[in-house]
Parts: structure tokens; C-alpha cells; sequence
């Protein structure tokens, strides 16, 4: 597959008249706009559209953005999230259009240089103005996932362009950005031009929508084909013919053309016309774990017969994606032949479409440093390419669809289905099918390029009416047939395609460890549960200060709350009646914040563990969710602060390739192999200790794994009233003695019990609870700390210098005059535990101009340390 990059391309063309020119450029419009409420703007487009009118009393924005996402960037509305902040944000300025102006300038135009306007986003409708004259009107451009390209070659003049866009807000009942229960929604409904717009200028035949196809030999892996499709469109009232010419490091070829004035052909390449698209031992792009997600370039080069006209350069991956069913009938998804177990999260744009470069990037690194292979959209995030690109350098898989914010009428702002409890959502009307099945088309084509793209989803909660099906499907069958596709991602039955094969049966709420073993009917792990997780996951306290007004920290209070999900994910009842039970009710802010953190680790890794360690009955899980639109109490593994909660470090534990994990259910030991390598002479120590760390169990067995499994290893006896409370330390090193994998529980003598009679889709509730009180008396013990700062990294060694388990150390990296926590992070491990007389040296990679100027410090919290 490929991903097609926005490239700006200088290159001197000999154009149709005869006339060495520029002839073939892409400029992105991103600076030097400004924005103003259309209803403060007595000048309509044909003035505003003018270069030299004077905005200089508008606010300045770039684009991509929305009109609230720029005027919260200049500092008009401050300190947003700050307690209910938001809420001072008016609505009324936005229920009305707003203007975006921009200045530009271009080194040569004229009937001989074909020009278009792309956009790639605009929410919802517009009416767009260049030098004076209408381009087109919203009658034309509306829609949030629609694209247009608008030709301007009549309207665009050599020098100074002015460019106005009037952009109308999306209406009840129009299908458009949402956030459903995760997020407020934004005051201005994320009105603006969100995704980028581009200037694309070339010779008299242009290059379009190139998508590049592979296979795999999947038996051997030692061959694969390339298929290429572009589309030539002579833009001329004369015939043109000329050659498609390209290079990449397999190889090169060289193909005629002809065209007839004013024609649109695509051009079908494969092995049988270009010998070099048969490759041997190609270098594959895999996800995570499975290999190394490589990447190949090709260059387009188009010519007439008068010379250059176009270029386009692409990076592709040469890999194929499908989909199995297991013994159960639970869906699946492969990889280059290769059964893949999904491990990811449910990712979220910032929910005023804020897209930064850094940020992205960073949260990569953490989807990454968390062991997860895959990132699932509710919706076509992104603002750019960027996003999808990072996933294809990262080995990031991505499972892109409709958002069930047009599946339920009190979001979408329309009836939906009449019989209470229908599966079916979304359009109903052929004008509501024709609009999505257009959304469908231009998304798939604007995104069909990207390696990492796995699935193509019609529904999210529900699925869509059987017309709309197949209508949807008759979009694919013509715009990509390479991926698999789900009328829905929950469990439904389809009239046109059958069922679905996953799943999507909660908890959203808190649940305990060992429901996700046991249960063997709803969440549990078994099958593909698309969107799951165990509710809240407390940020850190240095979140919660950023979040919470100070008078308002502690207790928890209605100002928590309102830093949750919406109607029934409002509260915190349900965690934490749990925590209370489980840990002791806390006595403070800090306390508590910092318990949390056990809470939050032991209930992600409790989860992936599950589904690593059941499959193949397993076949995949969604983490609901990933990140956060803003700042929150619930359904994260990391903040909007890019802060790393106990749950991140619980998940990066669970997702190792290699793992040893202990199920909470059935009270055994499982190793879990995610690799295509198998696993051979590997030596697993055991540990159990009390409250008093004195050693009740020290067992030492061979064990090993093949690829791609996992099997038990060991069967745990009940734990004995004798503690209350035991931990358990399970070390695995290979042949060599080199450390593969270290995990460390604490369990209580009196366990979590279910109450299954008690389940709902939001959770399953327990008849009691463990009691991890004892917790909270731990004999103290003393840790000492070297650091040794480098540039970009610190080392840090903890030493255990007592006879009592260190249990449950923090790890911080500090701004050391400010005191303020350097973000973004990366920990080889953290949230850990040391045994007795243990010595641990971990290190944390950081970005050195984010200490501001100065030295780094870590700071240390224990459980039981002094």
C-alpha cells in the first residue's frame, strides 16, 4: 500500500503553448489568515475577496483550525479547562457564520496553468470567494468528510490572491464532528476549516489519486506484487500523449499514454506490464512486535511530448491485510498472512481540533512504548496526513469508520429508528445515504495509501440499514477492495454481509481484576471487544491540580465529576464504592491520588493480560479509550497533558512480546509469546511473600513458548489467611540468563467475588470485594536513589536497603529549581515494586529543551518508604 504526500514540487515544465514555465507546484495555505463573525462583516465575499482589504482588526488564525480552537490559542477564552471553565465560553457568537481570509501569492498563473483549490475538511458548509468571484457555494461545499477540489485557472491571477471562505456551523440533524458522551461538545460545534488547504498547480495532464496494491506470498514471505493505479486527466481541449514513468528501489519503469482533450483515464499497472512490480524478498511492513514496519519510495515522473507536466513522490509499504474466524466464530485480523492479536486504544483528537506536530509524534512514542499495535477511530480523526503517517512509520495499525454520533438521535439531533433497541442507525433517508456514501468515498480515497490503514468500518454502535450497506459497499467495491470491512463494531447479524464477528458488550464502568478471566459471556476476554476498559483511570495529582480549582480538590466533589464522561459515566460511584472496599477510604488528596495509580495499574494490565493470555480463544481488545479530548477523570491511558497514569505502565506491562502473567480467576501462571519467533529454553522463578516479605514460595521451572500462543505454566494453591496480603514476583530470563520479562502483584487473602446475576453493559457488579487494606501497614522500607543525568536521558538506580518489600515506587522527572513535571516521558518501567536487598537501575528519555534551561531531577514515592 501507499501513502500519497503533499509535497511542494519545483520543477520547470515545458507547458502546452510552448512556454518553459513553473509548471507543476502544491502549496499548503496554512499562514496569514484571519478570521471575524460574519455577522460583525458588512463586506460580503466579492469584497473580502479583494487583495488589500483590510482585516487587520480580525483575529489572526492558520488553518487547519476551528473558530473557538483560534480564538483559544490567541487567549480570548483562558484557562479552558480549569473546573467548569468551559462553561464560560459562549455559544451564541458561534451560532452564526464566520469569515476565514488569506493572502497569497503564486509565481505564475494563466489559462495555460491548470489551478485547483483543495480542501480537505470543512465543518460544515461554506461559500468560497478568490479575486472577487464566487468559487463555489454551500449549496455545493457541505459536509464535515467531504473533499473538494475546485478549479480556479480562470480566477487566479501571478502575485497577490485573496481567498474567502464564509463558513456556516453545523445544524441539528446534520452529520458532523461529535463526542458523544466522552467530551462536552465544543460552544462553536467545531465549526472552521479543520483539515488543510492546498494550492495544486501542474502542466497540462496532472497526476491523480494514485493508490499502489500489494500481495504476499503469505506461505513463504519471499514474494510479493505491487499493482499500481493513477489517473491521468489532460486538462487541454487538444489530444496529449506522453509517458508514466517511476523509480523505486526495486526497480524502474516507463509506460506510454494517450488522452483525448479534456479525458480522465486511470492507468491499471501490474507485473504484467512492469516486471519490477514482482518482488523477490521484499522488506514487508509489519505492526509491532511482528517485524519492522518498512517503507519504500516511488517517484512518478509525467511527461509530454513537450516535456515535464507532473510529479508526485510516494512511500508505500508492501503488505496485505485480512481477516479469519477462530474456533468460535470470533473474528480476527492477520498481517502478511500472520494471525494478529489487536491490543490498542481508542484514540481522540483534542475536542477543538488542535493538531500539533510534537504532540502527535509524542503520542506515538507513548502508543508505542505501551506495547499497543493498533489505534482504533471512532470517526476520521486527523487534521492532516500526519497522523496516519506516524502510524505507518510506527508499525501502528488503524481501524478508521463512522462515529455513533449519527447512530443515536439524541447526538445526531434527528429521529433515528423507531423500534426501541434497533441495531440499525445512522441514514435513513436516500439524501442522508447519498451524503455518507460520499463521506465513505472521499475518506477511503484520501486515505486508502496508508500501510497502517487495517479496517474499514460502517457502523460503530449499530449498523446501517441494509440500503445504506449496500450502498456503502458499492462505494469500496470500486474505491478499495484490499481491507476487510464491518457493517458495525459491535456484534449484529447483517441482512446484506452476516454477522459481524466482534463484539462490543462493556464494562465501561470499573470492574476487578479477575472479571475479565472469568466472565465468560459479556466483556470477558474471548473474542474482539472493540471498545472496552474498566472506567476511570485518576490522573496524577499534578493533573488534577491543572484540572480541579484548588478550593475544589478535596474531597471529591461535583467538580470531579464534571471532569468525567456525560449522562450515565457522570459519576464516580461505582470506583470508587470499589476503591474504598478494596484499598481503605483515603485521608487526603495526595493520598488518594497516588493510590489511585495502583488501582488504575493493576486494572489495565489485569485486561490485556487476559486477552494475551486467552488467545486464540481472543482475538483482539480496544482499550476505551486511548487518550483524552480534554482533561478527565475516566476511559485513558494517558492524559490530555500527555501525563502517564498507573495505567500506561500497567498496560505497557501486559503487551510485552514476551510475557509471564498470573490470571487473578483461575490463580495461575501464563507466558504469553506475541513474536513470530518461538520461545526456547527460558527459566521462570516464582516468588510469593507475605505481608512481612518473608518467602512462602521460591519455585524455579524450564518453560517455554511458540510463536504466537500462550499456554499456563503454572497452577497457584489458594492463598491462605495466614496474611492478609501476599505479593507475587515473577522473573523470566531466556538461554542466556538475559531478563525477558519481570511482573509483580499484590493479592489479598480474601478475593474479589462477582455477582454475575448483577451485570449490566456498563459493568459487572461483586458481592464483596479483596481487601488490600494491610496494604496500608506495611513495614517500612528505605530506598536509596542515584541519578545520572545525560543529555536527553537520566539513569536512575534504586537500591532496597532493608528486609522489607518496596512496594509500589513512583517514579518522577522534575524541573529541579520549578519543581514541575517534564512531560512528555518515557519510562523503561515505572509503578514497580522491589524485593528485598534488590538493586534496579531504570532510565527515563525526555526532550532536554522541555527542562526550560534547567537540570533534571527525579523525585521518588513509595508506598511504605519513609
Amino acid at each position: 500500500m501507499l501513502r500519497y504526500l503533499v509535497l511542494s514540487l519545483a520543477l520547470v515544465a515545458t507547458l502546452w503553448g510552448g512556454n518553459p514555465q513553473k509548471a507543476a507546484s502544491t502549496s499548503l495555505l496554512k499562514d496569514s489568515w484571519h478570521i471575524y463573525s460574519a455577522q460583525r462583516v458588512e463586506a460580503e465575499g466579492a469584497e473580502l475577496s479583494v487583495v488589500g482589504f483590510d482585516s487587520s482588526d480580525w483575529y489572526p488564525a492558520q488553518v487547519p483550525s476551528t473558530v473557538c480552537g483560534s480564538l483559544i490559542e490567541l487567549g480570548i477564552y483562558k484557562d479552558i479547562f480549569l473546573g467548569k471553565n468551559l462553561e464560560l465560553i459562549p455559544v451564541h457568537p458561534f451560532l452564526q457564520p464566520w469569515w476565514y481570509r488569506t493572502e497569497f501569492t503564486v509565481e505564475q498563473a494563466g489559462a495555460k496553468i491548470p489551478s485547483r483549490l483543495l480542501f480537505d475538511g470543512i465543518n460544515y458548509k461554506a461559500d468560497i470567494w478568490l479575486n472577487g468571484q464566487k468559487v463555489a457555494g454551500r449549496d455545493k461545499v457541505h459536509g464535515v468528510w467531504k473533499t473538494f477540489d475546485l478549479d480556479v485557472t480562470a480566477l487566479l491571477m501571478q502575485g497577490k490572491n485573496a481567498l474567502a471562505v464564509k463558513v456556516y456551523p453545523p445544524q441539528m440533524g446534520d452529520f458532523t464532528i461529535g463526542f458523544v458522551d466522552w467530551s462536552p461538545q465544543p460552544a462553536d460545534s467545531n465549526m472552521g476549516i479543520f483539515r488543510e488547504v492546498r494550492l495544486r498547480q501542474s502542466g497540462v495532464v496532472s497526476l491523480e489519486e494514485p493508490f499502489v496494491r500489494t500481495t504476499v506470498d503469505k506461505r513463504s514471505l519471499k514474494a510479493a506484487e505491487i499493482v499500481l493505479d493513477v489517473t491521468l486527466v489532460n486538462h487541454g481541449d487538444g489530444p496529449q500523449q506522453g509517458t508514466l514513468s517511476g523509480r523505486f528501489e526495486q526497480g524502474q519503469f516507463e509506460m506510454p499514454y494517450t488522452l483525448q482533450p479534456r479525458e480522465r483515464r486511470t492507468l491499471h499497472l501490474d507485473s504484467r506490464q512492469v516486471a519490477a512490480f514482482k518482488v523477490a524478498n521484499p522488506r514487508l511492513w509489519w505492526p509491532l512486535h511482528l517485524g519492522e514496519p518498512n517503507l519504500t519510495h516511488l517517484a512518478l515522473t509525467l511527461r509530454t511530448e513537450k516535456g515535464l507536466t507532473d510529479t508526485q513522490e510516494i512511500t508505500f509499504g508492501i503488505r496485505e491485510v485480512g481477516e479469519f474466524l477462530n474456533a468460535e466464530g470470533h473474528k480476527g485480523f492477520t498481517v502478511n498472512g500472520k494471525h494478529l492479536l489487536i491490543r490498542g486504544g481508542a484514540w481522540v483528537d483534542d475536542m477543538f481540533l488542535r493538531e500539533d506536530a510534537r504532540n502527535l509524534e509524542s503520542q506515538f512514542d507513548y502508543i508505542r512504548h505501551m506495547n499497543l499495535n493498533t489505534i482504533r477511530l471512532e470517526g476520521y480523526w486527523g487534521c492532516s496526513q500526519r497522523l496516519y503517517d506516524l502510524a505507518d512509520r510506527y508499525g501502528i495499525l488503524v481501524m478508521v469508520g463512522f462515529s455513533c454520533q449519527w447512530e443515536w438521535p439524541e447526538y445526531l439531533g434527528k429521529p433515528q429508528d423507531k423500534i426501541p433497541d434497533s441495531p440499525v442507525g445512522g441514514a435513513y433517508s436516500r439524501k442522508d445515504r447519498d451524503l455518507l456514501a460520499a463521506y465513505l468515498g472521499d475518506q477511503v480515497r484520501w486515505l486508502r495509501n496508508h500501510p497502517s490503514l487495517l479496517v474499514w468500518a460502517l457502523g460503530s454502535d449499530k449498523m446501517p440499514t441494509p440500503d445504506a450497506e449496500r450502498q456503502y459497499r458499492a462505494v469500496l467495491a470500486t474505491a478499495d477492495t484490499t481491507r476487510p470491512i464491518l457493517s458495525s463494531f459491535k456484534h449484529f447479524t447483517s441482512e446484506v454481509s452476516g454477522p459481524s464477528g466482534v463484539k462490543m458488550t462493556g464494562p465501561y464502568d470499573y470492574v476487578t481484576p479477575n472479571y475479565w478471566s472469568l466472565d465468560k459471556a459479556n466483556g470477558g476476554a474471548f473474542g474482539f471487544n472493540t471498545e472496552t476498559g474498566s472506567g476511570p483511570q485518576i490522573p496524577p495529582l499534578a493533573s488534577l491540580k491543572k484540572m480541579i480549582p484548588e478550593n475544589k480538590l478535596w474531597p471529591i466533589n461535583e467538580a470531579w465529576e464534571y471532569h468525567c464522561a456525560r449522562r450515565e459515566f457522570g459519576t464516580l460511584f461505582t470506583y470508587l464504592t470499589a476503591f474504598n472496599a478494596r484499598y481503605g477510604e483515603a485521608k487526603s488528596l495526595e493520598e488518594f491520588a497516588f493510590k489511585a495509580q495502583a488501582a488504575n495499574y493493576e486494572a489495565a494490565r489485569a485486561m490485556f493480560e487476559a486477552f494475551g493470555a486467552n488467545r486464540p480463544k481472543a482475538t483482539g481488545v480496544i482499550h476505551w479509550m486511548l487518550n483524552g479530548a480534554w482533561p478527565k477523570m475516566i476511559w485513558q491511558l494517558y492524559d490530555h497533558y500527555l501525563t502517564p497514569s498507573g495505567a500506561f505502565y500497567g498496560a505497557r506491562k501486559a503487551c510485552e512480546p514476551i510475557h509471564v502473567s498470573y490470571d487473578p480467576g483461575f490463580h495461575r501462571v501464563q507466558l504469553v509469546n506475541d513474536t513470530l519467533e518461538g520461545f526456547k529454553g527460558g527459566t521462570l522463578r516464582v516468588r510469593l511473600l507475605d505481608a512481612a516479605s518473608r518467602v512462602v514460595v521460591d519455585q524455579t521451572l524450564k518453560v517455554e513458548q511458540a510463536a504466537q500462543g500462550a499456554k499456563t505454566v503454572l497452577e497457584l494453591t489458594a492463598l491462605t489467611p495466614a496474611s492478609p496480603v501476599y505479593f507475587l514476583d515473577l522473573r523470566l530470563v531466556d538461554a542466556k540468563g538475559r531478563a525477558v520479562s519481570n511482573n509483580f502483584y499484590w493479592l489479598a487473602a480474601k478475593t474479589d467475588v462477582l455477582d454475575p446475576a448483577r451485570n449490566s453493559w456498563m459493568a459487572m457488579a461483586n458481592s464483596s470485594y479483596a481487601d488490600f487494606k494491610a496494604l496500608n501497614t506495611l513495614p517500612v522500607a528505605k530506598v536509596r536513589m542515584e541519578q545520572q543525568p545525560e543529555k536527553g536521558e537520566v539513569s536512575v538506580t534504586l537500591r532496597n536497603e532493608s528486609d522489607k518489600v518496596a512496594f509500589f515506587l513512583e517514579l518522577q522527572l522534575m524541573k529541579e529549581k520549578a519543581q514541575e513535571m517534564v512531560l512528555p516521558v518515557l519510562w523503561d518501567d515505572n509503578n514497580f515494586s522491589l524485593l528485598p536487598g534488590e538493586v534496579r537501575t531504570v532510565r527515563v528519555r525526555f526532550e532536554p529543551a522541555d527542562l526550560g534551561g534547567e537540570a533534571p531531577r527525579v523525585n521518588l514515592q513509595g508506598w511504605n518508604l519513609k
